[in-house]
């Protein structure tokens, strides 16, 4: 069984983590923290997830000791509580997005201390589409347009989305580019394609859990890799299943690839 706390416990998010740890009989949940304001503080982690009294209070901060713990926060929540991991010596499976430069160079440091796994996308499906889109990438070269076009709810912050931007991440990586080649949301009287720009695009509407589409199009034909998600529960699953592995890796920095073997 493995120790996990989570962050973020009355989110959409850590609701549902909450929730499908504790029917999966796999997981003992040692923590459910959340910001110190929240209305939800000091209640039954189990009853604000809907699955009942698990005997576990709504805190602000870490008291026992999980062999996980697992962060879909913010940026500045995520700085907390690789800190807090670091120091304590707690593997991190970090699902936040919108983070800097500075902050992947902060993962990164504290990585040689523990093992820590980020991913813009916990969704076994996604990651097995950034293997692909940038496998495609390299095989049909600049001469195939590549556009990457991602839709999600109204109430998203970040733009592009982290998937967006790990799939393109994929196919620079696979072209020898840089982020330079990434044109965002074209618009004006003359923005014609130049050879090797990538398009990303987003779209906003709703409660669009999350779509994302890779075309590679050339005069005559075009290819297109969508992944949709239907349930946030997808991303929960995999998360769950990240936690699981990571709990037994040296420390490191990882992503859901390698727990794939990709």
């Amino acid at each position: 069984m493995t120790s996990i706390a989570i962050t973020g416990a009355a989110g959409r998010m850590g609701m549902r983590l909450v929730a499908l740890a504790q029917q999966s009989g796999d997981f003992k949940i040692l923590g459910a923290i959340e910001r110190p304001e929240s209305s939800q503080m000091a209640r039954d982690a189990g009853e604000v997830a809907g699955v009942g009294p698990i005997g576990v209070p709504i805190t602000f901060d870490l008291r026992p000791t999980p062999q996980v713990l697992i962060d879909f926060t913010g940026p500045a929540g995520m700085r907390h509580w690789l800190k807090t991991c670091r120091d304590r010596k707690i593997a991190m499976l970090i699902g936040t997005t919108g983070l800097h430069a500075a902050d992947h160079d902060a993962i990164t440091q504290a990585a040689e201390d523990i093992a820590v796994l980020q991913a813009p996308n916990m969704s076994l499906g996604v990651n097995v589409l950034f293997k692909v889109a940038g496998e495609v990438a390299k095989l049909l070269g600049d001469d195939y347009d590549k556009e990457i076009v991602e839709m999600h709810h109204r109430y998203k912050k970040d733009s592009p989305s982290g998937t967006a931007m790990g799939l393109a991440e994929a196919i620079l990586k696979a072209m020898g580019k840089t982020k330079e080649s990434l044109i965002y949301d074209r618009h004006g009287d003359d923005v014609v394609r130049k050879p090797g720009d990538i398009g990303m695009h987003s779209c906003r509407a709703g409660d669009e859990v999350g779509k994302h589409t890779v075309y590679f199009g050339a005069l005559g034909e075009r290819l297109e890799f969508t992944h949709t998600a239907t349930n946030r529960d997808t991303f929960v699953h995999g998360a769950l299943r990240a936690a699981q592995w990571l709990a037994g890796q040296k420390p490191g920095r990882y992503a859901i690839a390698d727990m794939l073997g990709l």
